[in-house]
């Protein structure tokens, strides 16, 4: 598996948000992850300070600036990395097959035959990268 650290849900979302402003202050992200909730609950600004002092001690984002008493965060870790980490802990639980998640998509409507179109094409380049090096 990944060095990678794991993220939990909550710490996702707001990974997500950075992603999207590149950089933010904690206010910015509360307000930001606040106004994106389809549930009546905000997040408290104490929590989301916790988040992402989690996030910085774990090595996913850094103080990037201040802004008079505020200071602004970054990601440092890539979507395409996170995800990444994501999908390998959930190929874990299938116990790396392929296979049982593709089955699990088709059966919830959630992989259509273009994504399925795509995936052959991306196997067939893994393949021929694979033979060339």
């Amino acid at each position: 598996m990944s060095d990678q650290p794991k993220l939990s849900k909550l710490e996702f979302r707001v990974m997500e948000f950075l992603w999207r402003a590149k950089e933010a202050s904690i206010r910015e992200i509360t307000e930001g992850l606040t106004v994106g909730e389809s549930t009546q609950r905000s997040l408290a600004y104490t929590t989301v300070q916790t988040v992402v002092y989690r996030l910085e001690e774990k090595g996913v984002v850094r103080r990037s600036g201040k802004v008079g008493n505020f200071h602004i965060f970054a990601p440092i870790v890539s979507r395409d990395k996170a995800q990444r980490r994501l999908l390998d802990e959930l190929m874990g639980f299938f116990g790396g097959k392929g296979k049982l998640v593709m089955a699990h998509l088709i059966e919830t409507g959630e992989l259509t035959l273009d994504d399925v179109k795509e995936a052959e094409d991306l196997l067939k380049q893994s393949r021929r990268r694979r033979k060339s090096e």
